[in-house]
């Protein structure tokens, strides 16, 4: 029986996936949230397989305390899901640094101490899947997302060094990039900064509007979730998930680019060893 621990499962996609996880029969759930009175909805599943925790992600003490409940009651955790995050739409030089920090005390941080506190389990069984919340806005970028865009960024780049680190202790890495979705991540789980510089005005519908992609985004989060639930059950996981067009074409368009630009200018970049 697979054991899976998830983070931010109140709502969104670690809702739904939380859903897909405790429906089957040869699955255990760790359910991760700030209040676990929002956990409400697994009532209705079999509470022999379901174990909740209240952890806040920025809060080292409730990570440990919540891991260890978890492996007290199920031995062990095969699939952590590092889910819990939020956003912030603002102009790169209006935002509010303060708040800023604090996402990237969530979307980055929060995620590693939260994998550094499972891996112990995983390394002493020699097994485990790792999944970790991106975006594909971590494969290309738009206009007033630049802060959550390098929170991104900075879990791509983790993941990777992860992924190489423990490739040869039978622990795999998934990074998932989901596009927009019909979920509260551009609603209540972000904050928006409208600009105030003129000469940004031009980038108020975008952040005004936003909150529109709660009910009109193309993303179906119970699909995307469904989906990352099917990949964790390969033998071999994918390394990188981009999910949704955007996702696929906006990234696809923005790496090529990186790339062609990277082999026009060969030369002067070999020039520079001796």
């Amino acid at each position: 029986m697979k054991t899976w621990f998830i983070t931010g499962t109140s709502s969104g996609f670690g809702k739904e996936l939380a859903t897909i996880v405790a429906r089957q029969s040869d699955t255990q759930l760790i359910a991760a949230a700030r209040h676990t009175d929002d956990l409400a909805y697994l009532d209705v599943f079999d509470a022999t397989r379901i174990e909740k925790v209240s952890i806040d992600v920025t809060n080292e003490s409730q990570i440990k305390t919540g891991v260890a409940q978890a492996i007290q009651r199920f031995g062990t955790i095969d699939v952590l899901v590092n889910n819990a995050g939020l956003g912030y739409f603002s102009t790169i030089e209006e935002s509010d640094m303060a708040k800023v920090r604090y996402m990237f005390e969530v979307n980055v941080m929060g995620l590693a101490n939260v994998t550094r506190t499972v891996l112990p389990t995983m390394r002493a069984h020699h097994a485990g899947i790792i999944i970790n919340l991106s975006s594909a806005l971590a494969l290309t970028t738009l206009p007033t997302m630049g802060f959550y865009s390098a929170t991104k960024y900075a879990v791509e780049g983790y993941s990777d060094t992860l992924r190489q680190e423990v490739k040869d202790l039978g622990i795999q890495i998934m990074t998932v990039e989901p596009s927009g979705a019909r979920t509260q991540w551009s609603g209540r789980s972000s904050q928006k900064m409208v600009p105030t510089i003129a000469d940004y005005a031009a980038f108020s519908d975008a952040i005004t509007t936003v909150s529109d992609s709660v009910t009109q985004a193309p993303g179906n989060p119970h699909r995307i979730a469904q989906v990352m639930f099917d990949q964790a059950n390969l033998a071999e996981v994918p390394a990188h998930l981009p999910l949704g067009e955007f996702a696929y074409q906006g990234g696809l368009a923005n790496l090529q680019s990186i790339v062609s630009e990277i082999k026009s200018r060969e030369d002067l970049s070999l020039s520079t060893d001796d």
